[in-house]
């Protein structure tokens, strides 16, 4: 009989951001607090719909517990919620709900692509997949796999606690990001 495997549990605490720091006082950059409290407690909304969804559901149990990364929080109405997390096949009679659920989020917001099949259609190269959930949304972080492990996912998810840690509060006026949302449609 196998021993479950055992992973690191402690999870180091948030580190503070550059500043100057005295006797009882300690200062810093605005946009560093804000992305380091946006970091540590992102809300996921899982839209599952396919075995990466079940890859998912491990990530959030007691043995890799997405919880010890800020992200304890499931919610599951768009309006609470600033991290989607899309997991599985999506056909092209799902992609605008998957975008009216994703306009429906709280600003800001983000977006990882779970799986193959959700970062570009997967095995199913057919007229009703549609091939990848960038074609309707903006995607911040893809992870790879055919389904992904829990720790991929989990990597996905502390490669965009570091995006949303550094993004400045600034970019969402940046006609960078106006023109990236204008493309796919979005005001």
């Amino acid at each position: 009989m196998s021993r479950p495997v055992q992973y690191n549990t402690k999870v180091k605490p948030a580190e503070l951001p550059e500043g100057y720091s005295g006797e009882g006082f300690y200062a810093t950059n605005f946009d560093k607090v804000v992305g380091l409290g946006r970091a540590n407690s992102l809300w996921p909304l899982p839209f599952a719909t396919s075995c990466c969804g079940i890859e998912f559901m491990a990530t959030m149990g007691s043995n890799y517990d997405l919880g010890r990364f800020g992200a304890e929080r499931m919610g599951f109405t768009p309006r609470q919620c600033d991290m989607l997390l899309v997991a599985g096949t999506i056909s092209k009679k799902l992609g605008p709900i998957l975008r009216q659920v994703y306009l429906q989020m709280a600003e800001p917001r983000w977006v990882i692509a779970i799986g193959a099949c959700a970062s570009s259609g997967g095995i199913f190269d057919s007229y009703s997949v549609l091939q990848g959930i960038d074609q309707v949304i903006p995607v911040d972080v893809y992870v790879p796999g055919c389904p992904p492990r829990p720790e991929g996912i989990l990597d996905g998810i502390l490669k965009l606690q570091e995006i949303v840690k550094n993004e400045s509060l600034r970019r969402r006026t940046n006609p960078v990001y106006k023109e990236l949302m204008e493309s796919y449609g979005i005001e």
